[in-house]
Formats: structure tokens, C-alpha cells, sequence
């Protein structure tokens, strides 16, 4: 019976693990800053009649799907193709 035996090749010298520059993983506050602020913004959205309306839209676009898989296929095709002739480079 073989087994296959992990290999592990090293390159050069083996580094000191106090010589190596450790790396500031703190985030900046500008970026916490901003993320608190997306986040009050999303949950202000979720809690508005705009993302009612969107998810109930969504729900009747997955049953036209479910209910006629081949018709929503082309749709997207189409729309695809349209969009593709749009944004090509002349």
C-alpha cells in the first residue's frame, strides 16, 4: 500500500520570527467610520417601504421562473444579447 508523503521545500535561510516586521492589522477609523455608516444606512433601507417592495417583487420574479422555466430563459437571453450589442466597443 503507498501513501503519499507531504514535502515541504525551503528556500533560503529560515527567519527568525522576531526579525520579521510585524504588520499594523488595526483598522482606521475613517474605515470604521465609514462602516458604521453603511450600516445604519442599510438598516434604515430594510426598515423602509422601497425594500418591502423590492423583496416582494423578487418573490414574484422567482415564481414566474419556477412557473415558466423555458420563457424566462429566453428573456435573459435577450436582454443579455441587448445589452451585450450596447456595450461593446465600437
Amino acid at each position: 500500500m503507498e501513501q503519499e508523503v507531504p514535502i515541504t521545500i525551503h528556500r533560503g535561510e529560515q527567519k527568525d520570527p522576531e526579525q520579521i516586521p510585524q504588520q499594523d492589522t488595526t483598522i482606521p477609523e475613517k474605515v470604521k467610520e465609514l462602516g458604521e455608516t453603511l450600516s445604519e444606512i442599510f438598516d434604515r433601507f430594510r426598515e423602509s417601504e422601497s425594500y418591502e417592495h423590492i423583496t416582494k417583487s423578487v418573490e414574484i420574479a422567482r415564481e414566474y421562473i419556477r412557473n415558466n422555466p423555458a420563457k424566462a430563459m429566453c428573456y435573459s437571453l435577450g436582454v443579455g444579447a441587448l445589452l451585450g450589442f450596447l456595450m461593446r466597443k465600437k
